[in-house]
């Protein structure tokens, strides 16, 4: 039952969104009228959008490392040593 309504929503917005994209309800955007407040709007949005690119731009170059280290190490083997408990001679009366 939950399947079938979501399935039902899922359908009816990708309908709606496909028929508002159609040529028939486009319209074209005109910036004439536009005022200051829009560019600045604008303009502030365009550089917080740019400031993200620095961290992204070290997260990536560190995966970029971090990937390239692990799959041209070349792996030391090492030896492992199993110390057993050592069984000290006791002294048995007879």
């Amino acid at each position: 039952m939950e399947k079938t309504a979501k399935g039902l929503k899922v359908g009816l917005m990708v309908g709606l969104m496909t028929l508002m994209a159609s040529p028939a309800f486009a319209r074209s955007i005109s910036l004439k009228e536009a005022g200051p407040a829009l560019w600045v709007f604008v303009i502030i949005g365009a550089v917080i959008i740019l400031l993200q690119l620095i961290p992204a731009a070290i997260l990536f170059f560190s995966f970029i490392g971090t990937a390239t280290t692990m799959a041209f190490k070349k792996e030391k083997k090492v030896e492992e040593e199993v110390v057993l408990p050592s069984v000290e001679p006791v002294a048995v009366k007879k």
